[in-house]
């Protein structure tokens, strides 16, 4: 059974960071339908925006995702939790399959090899932010706290 540590005492950071990641989205989602305004939606022309290639497809999809990781960022419940790790299996999902079509015309989204590392290192900190965002009362969290945990190795002597 997974065990995902309730009330952490870093969990506003870890919002907070899912918070910028999102905002990084949201930004480069705007600059993103800027540039490429007037260009057809699955265009496979070299537009860059942040260091990352563009089309209009891509921008529309990063500003509704930027936005939805804003707001599960700043609510208190268990939602930011949720979507920070369901954020993380599609950052890496989607990052692995458009590296598997980088070259081919199926790589719809416009991704560059840049794109794909971001989108993985962006589905690694999802997958790590929602790991210790968990909300319960407090009574839960006493339970988890009060778990015997695996004790620490004791140091071996070294043969001389």
């Amino acid at each position: 059974m997974a065990h995902f540590p309730v009330n952490h005492p870093a969990r506003p950071l870890y919002r907070i960071v899912a918070g910028l990641v999102g905002l990084y989205i949201l930004v480069f989602g705007v600059l993103g339908i800027v540039e490429t305004w007037g260009s057809s939606l699955f265009s496979r022309e070299s537009h860059w925006v942040l260091g990352l290639r563009v089309n209009l497809a891509f921008a529309l999809v990063s500003v509704v995702f930027g936005v939805g990781l804003i707001i599960g960022a700043s609510r208190r419940g268990n939602l930011g939790h949720y979507m920070n790790l369901t954020a993380g299996v599609v950052f890496m999902v989607t990052g692995l399959a458009m590296m598997t079509v980088l070259q081919t015309p199926a790589n719809f989204l416009n991704f560059s090899m840049s794109t794909v590392i971001v989108s993985l290192l962006f589905g690694l900190i999802f997958l790590a932010t929602g790991l210790y965002d968990k909300v319960g009362p407090h009574h839960h969290a006493a339970v988890e706290n009060a778990r015997p945990r695996m004790p620490e190795p004791e140091p071996q002597s070294r043969p001389r």
